[in-house]
């Protein structure tokens, strides 16, 4: 069994609940609250109890309390997964989406996702999924645009001639009948 670690000397009890009294963070106030217990004099056990968690757990308590201080019993936020792609990669890759391809050389006439993933993979040898680019690139603030479809044989000379001036002219071109209707 090992030597339990030493609580730092410059914190009372009765400081230690008056911190915790203070805190709008549970598990921080439920935290402080065992190190209390600890400090008047009670077993790193009845501490356990009192955390609802393990010995272990009360221990990297002490040890974070012993760093630093109360605010050191605050939930924080898990890191996460390091990004795939370092700031010069990103770099790179806000580079070559805004210079937009180059058809003989990349072999395609606009950005898709699974080309850049290739462009990527070929370039630092970093393997990603479509999803992950795409959520990559909207945090680089670019956004998916989509060009509106419209057929080969359209003629703007024709179109601009079918279309409907005003509502007024639109009801005189339809039948009696419809008219009614409306």
């Amino acid at each position: 069994m090992t030597a339990a670690v030493e609580l730092r000397e410059d914190f009372s009890a009765d400081r230690v609940r008056a911190a915790a009294k203070a805190s709008f963070d549970a598990g921080q106030c439920r935290r402080l609250l065992a190190i209390a217990a600890i400090l008047d004099g009670g077993s790193r056990s009845e501490a356990a109890k009192i955390g609802g968690v393990g010995l272990q757990t009360v221990r990297d308590w002490v040890l974070r309390f012993n760093a630093e201080g109360p605010a050191a019993l605050i939930d924080r936020k898990a890191p996460g997964k390091s990004p795939k792609l370092g700031a010069a990669e990103q770099a790179a890759l806000v580079e070559i989406v805004e210079a937009g391809p180059i058809p003989a050389v990349h072999g395609v006439v606009r950005w898709r996702l699974k080309d850049l993933v290739q462009w990527v993979w070929e370039e630092f040898g970093v393997t990603m999924d479509e999803t992950t680019m795409g959520r990559l690139l909207e945090r680089l603030g670019f956004r998916h645009i989509s060009a509106r479809p419209r057929h080969h044989a359209q003629d703007p000379r024709l179109m601009e001639a079918f279309k409907k001036t005003s509502p007024s002219a639109w009801k005189r071109l339809r039948p009696s009948s419809q008219r009614a209707r409306l």
